[in-house]
């Protein structure tokens, strides 16, 4: 699932190539549409608001839904006999001037036949928590990716936030919410609460780490502040994501009541999965397999979760513990399956 910015590839192009590769992969393609402004610098352009970055990023995923239904039912004839590959008469020359994009249609890349098991378009995914955020996810995406604290509230919390975004503009399936979690992986109860406990005063370096993913979350560079004074929220331009600010600040008053040192540290620091919890208090990630694969259990249970997005670092502990350990303890318990069924990208996200 390649992560794409609309300043990547105009309209036509973009529709083209992702046609090209729904295609080749039998309808396996989704798109995480990201709206980073940050990235703009990389093409010559300066950063835009927050929210007109979601403005120009509909309507170029609307213009390559346009191209990729710009061939009407019956357009595709691939008469061998007659030697006519398409009837121009059901095909849109369609003609978008918009106010960011501008393109003319028909798309010159085959349309999607559902017959064939690609069921239909390829998969739409956003991330983004603010409110222009998730309007953008009610009405274009068929996944929200989401950023939340793992417990039971919050879940059932953010939930309800994605499908009354949905609602709100007309759409009466919301869409599947899957929640990232980084889970890390012990062999040992107590090898998890010595973790856990060492995380407790995260050391200078550790904070430093800390501020320097989130630097890249904000697109502003927080690894030069001084960790014992209040941040100036002047820093933040219109570009950055309210939502991600606000889970910064976690609960703080504001920017101005804390120092940079007490917003990380709370970042820093490293909960204990235990077993039989998912309230308010709960919503770990350090764990034995089997207690992490109950929390995934539990919590699915009672939020009706869609799923999790597994994330976290690549050392070779993490991955071998992931997929040694706990991977086999979901499958043994029949929450994660052992391989793909038929249908495509689409199928398998609902099916299961």
């Amino acid at each position: 699932m390649p992560t794409v910015n609309p300043l990547q590839f105009a309209p036509y192009q973009a529709a083209r190539q992702f046609a090209s590769l729904h295609h080749l992969s039998r309808g396996r393609l989704g798109l995480n549409v990201v709206t980073d402004v940050g990235s703009s610098r990389h093409f010559g352009l300066d950063p835009v608001p927050h929210d007109f970055a979601y403005d120009r990023a509909e309507e170029w995923l609307g213009g390559i839904r346009e191209l990729w239904h710009s061939w009407g039912e019956g357009a595709l004839l691939e008469d061998r006999q007659s030697k006519i590959f398409a009837d121009g008469s059901r095909l849109d020359a369609l003609r978008h001037r918009g106010e960011h994009w501008a393109f003319d249609g028909p798309l010159n890349a085959l349309p999607f036949d559902t017959s064939a098991g690609q069921l239909g378009d390829p998969v739409v995914v956003s991330p983004g928590s603010s409110p222009r955020g998730l309007a953008f996810t009610g009405r274009n995406s068929d996944v929200q990716l989401a950023l939340s604290p793992l417990d039971v509230p919050s879940v059932r919390a953010y939930r309800a936030r994605v499908a009354s975004a949905a609602q709100a503009v007309g759409q009466a399936d919301p869409p599947l919410v899957l929640f990232v979690f980084k889970p890390i992986v012990t062999s040992s109860a107590d090898e998890a609460d010595r973790i856990v406990a060492a995380s407790a005063s995260p050391s200078e370096a550790k904070l430093r780490e800390v501020a320097l993913g989130w630097s890249s979350d904000l697109d502003t560079d927080l690894t030069e502040l001084d960790l014992d004074t209040p941040v100036d929220p002047a820093i933040f331009g219109d570009h950055v994501s309210r939502g991600t600010l606000n889970a910064l600040l976690d609960g703080a008053e504001s920017f101005t009541s804390v120092t940079l040192r007490e917003l990380l540290a709370p970042k820093a620091r490293l909960k204990r999965i235990r077993p039989g919890e998912t309230g308010p208090d709960g919503g770990g990630q350090v764990g034995t397999a089997e207690e992490i694969a109950d929390f995934i259990e539990l919590l699915g249970e009672e939020t009706g979760n869609d799923g999790l997005i597994f994330a976290g670092d690549l050392h070779p502990v993490t991955v071998h513990r992931t997929l040694d350990e706990l991977v086999p303890e979901l499958r043994r318990r029949g929450v994660l399956r052992r391989e793909f069924g038929g249908g495509g990208l689409r199928a398998n996200l609902t099916d299961f």
